[in-house]
């Protein structure tokens, strides 16, 4: 592997002036500089910037952990956090913590290991890494929070106005005449303290409502989880008369059970999800879905952080976006 001396012994000049041509190249004569890039490329030369991340102690490098890469969600959301970074000269790194706190610890003692500058985080449920998180920090590592964050987080974060959402759906479905409505979600308060399913039964008491014993569950944030928890509930003696899913992915468990078990939408029962994915539009009836702006989150975070980055010691900095209820028709009021 060619070496910034070996550029500089081909082009005829010291490796001090080899750099400047990679680092400035502006300050170099033209013919000098011509030089160095044909050396360059004759070698097959690259930087090696684990190196020069271990001399400034930093890379100019941005992780990214996503709950899960196979969701549309963050499948949006690390294409755009990756325009923005290229944008900024910066280089993306990206992890999936499968909602597995553990798996994310493991992670982030990789990204740390990495020297990135600075760090973009779904965290996971579970026992929460603000420990480890606190540490990156305090080693010069700015890092935000999206999606979710741990309870007691001391950092910077970009959420949806899941509350909002929330009311709004069930607002929503209690006009249309449910009162037996069912979440696909976890009720686990401590495992996966999720903001949507804690918000829940709060909007449900508020519209007089009450949220049937066997229509709570503790299930993962997976569509198998969501199939198998949909295929208890419309089994039951008395099942729901509408399901609100967490997430998308989760409708997608939803609607194959549902269709397996010939229950027709929205004669039969109503369903509303988070998340605007293709699919949702696709089907028939199409799903009712509350739309997240996942573009202009995901941009929003990456603002902070390279403010937190050009900025160190800034205060840690809150942002909240509205979600938008779209109607297709998969809601309708109960037979009886």
């Amino acid at each position: 592997m060619a070496t910034i001396n070996d550029v500089a012994k081909l082009a005829g000049v010291s490796p001090t002036t080899a750099k400047r041509a990679i680092r400035f190249p502006d300050k170099l004569a033209a013919e000098t500089l011509e030089r160095v890039q044909t050396a360059i490329r004759e070698l097959h030369y690259e930087p090696d910037k684990l190196a020069s991340a271990l001399r400034s102690g930093q890379s100019q490098t941005i992780g990214l952990v996503v709950g899960s890469i196979v969701e549309p969600f963050f499948a949006q959301l690390t294409r755009t956090i990756g325009q923005e970074v290229r944008a900024q000269g910066y280089t993306l790194i990206v992890a999936d913590n499968e909602y597995d706190a553990q798996l994310e610890r493991k992670q982030l003692k990789e990204f740390y290991g990495n020297r990135i500058s600075g760090l973009i985080i779904r965290s996971a449920f579970g026992k929460a890494n603000t420990d480890y998180l606190i540490r990156m920090q305090e080693r010069g590592i700015a890092i935000v929070e999206i999606d979710y964050f741990s309870p007691q987080s001391p950092f910077s974060h970009v959420m949806l106005n899941n509350p909002q959402c929330v009311y709004d759906a069930i607002t929503y479905l209690a006009e249309l005449g449910h009162k037996r409505i069912a979440m696909l979600g976890s009720y686990h308060p401590t495992i996966q303290p999720d903001e949507r399913v804690q918000t829940f039964p709060l909007a449900m008491k508020k519209l007089g409502l009450e949220i049937a014993e066997d229509y709570i569950g503790y299930l993962s944030p997976t569509q198998d989880a969501a199939y198998d928890f949909t295929h208890y509930l419309m089994r039951l003696p008395e099942p729901p008369t509408a399901l609100f899913a967490v997430t998308g992915n989760m409708a997608i468990g939803t609607f194959r059970a549902l269709r397996e078990l010939n229950i027709k939408i929205p004669d039969d029962v109503s369903l509303i999800s988070f998340d605007n994915y293709t699919w949702t539009s696709l089907v028939d009836p199409p799903v009712d879905v509350i739309e997240q702006p996942v573009k202009e989150m995901a941009k929003a975070a990456i603002e902070i952080l390279f403010q937190q980055i050009h900025h160190p010691g800034t205060d840690a900095y809150r942002q909240r976006f509205a979600g938008k209820l779209v109607k297709r028709g998969s809601s309708a009021p109960p037979k009886n």
